[in-house]
């Protein structure tokens, strides 16, 4: 959609009394890429974060450090703002406290475009999206193309492929929200009843328990009005019809608790991490057991919303 970054920065900053850090962006049709330099290697690279990404290479030499990131905008946790001509994608270079900087160190990275006049947000796009709504909310889900670029083309995925998922929420003149997914099952039936044989994914107030067995997992958010993940083609139903049956949630983002989350296990660290805020992961930990939600009031209650039918072939 866009052609051309209207407004690319260059930043000069002179932190930390004599320490001299440059950053400089540089801002492509949907990607950026970001170059941090320190001539006096009084930050360590290696803590550097855009976002929620790492670095995508690192250099260390007498004369400094190096950094430079590559990366998409809807990775890394950047925020899109849309204005009536602008469309504006936000993020932050930033290092923890260290011995070496106990300041930190912290830097916004703004990509500024013009908004072109046909533009409206493909994942609000009523064509597109099986929608399900109540009150002032309307909820969206649906099968992606792998890169979240438009709705998928074809529902039959090979078993142990990724089958992109999305989901939103159109909060109206509602307070800000954040969407959660409180629980998926898979059936072969467009109708759960009890006498169903189900396949459970998302369980226990948002946990995806199909990420500790296989590759699947949630993906950065673009805001906290959508939610994406990667669910890996499973042998559930092998060559039937599959439905995947899921309930949403709309929910105040600075009430996440037990019951109300988006977890996902982390094969590399060996435990299960929060979506929205790592540092917070402890929200996570019942996962395994079992998680409760705290007796307070609810500003929606779960939206039920069924996909499929979907094929996974042997």
């Amino acid at each position: 959609i866009m052609a051309f970054c209207s407004v690319c920065f260059y930043i000069n900053l002179n932190l930390f009394l004599f320490v001299s850090l440059e950053v400089s962006v540089d801002c492509g049709r949907s990607s950026v890429s970001v170059r941090w330099t320190d001539s006096q290697s009084l930050t360590d690279p290696w803590f550097l974060r855009l976002g929620s990404c790492l670095p995508s290479s690192i250099s260390v030499r007498p004369g400094g450090a190096e950094a430079i990131f590559y990366a998409r905008f809807d990775d890394c946790s950047f925020r899109r703002l849309v204005t009536e001509d602008e469309i504006v994608f936000e993020n932050e270079l930033s290092t923890e406290p260290s011995t070496k900087n106990p300041s930190g160190f912290f830097s916004p990275i703004v990509c500024v475009y013009e908004r072109p006049a046909d533009w409206r947000p493909p994942m609000y796009d009523p064509m597109l999206f099986l929608t399900n709504g109540k009150g002032d909310l309307v909820f969206h889900m649906n099968f992606m193309k792998e890169d979240f670029s438009g709705v998928a083309t074809s529902t039959t995925f090979p078993l142990g492929s990724l089958i992109s998922i999305a989901a939103a929420v159109e909060q109206q003149a509602h307070q800000p929200l954040v969407l959660l997914l409180e629980e998926c099952v898979a059936s072969t039936t467009p109708e759960l009843e009890q006498s169903n044989k189900i396949y459970p994914i998302i369980a226990n107030k948002g946990c995806l328990i199909e990420s500790k067995k296989s590759n699947s997992r949630f993906l950065p958010r673009r805001n906290p009005s959508e939610i994406r993940m990667y669910l890996q083609a499973f042998k559930f139903a092998l060559g039937e019809d599959v439905y995947i049956h899921c309930k949403l949630v709309a929910w105040d983002p600075k009430g996440l608790d037990n019951g109300r989350k988006a977890c996902h296990y982390d094969k590399n660290n060996g435990r299960w991490e929060l979506l929205d805020n790592v540092l917070e992961s402890g929200l996570c930990a019942c996962c395994d057991t079992q998680c409760r939600t705290r007796n307070k009031r609810e500003l929606n209650r779960a939206h039920p919303v069924v996909l499929g039918p979907l094929t996974v072939t042997d």
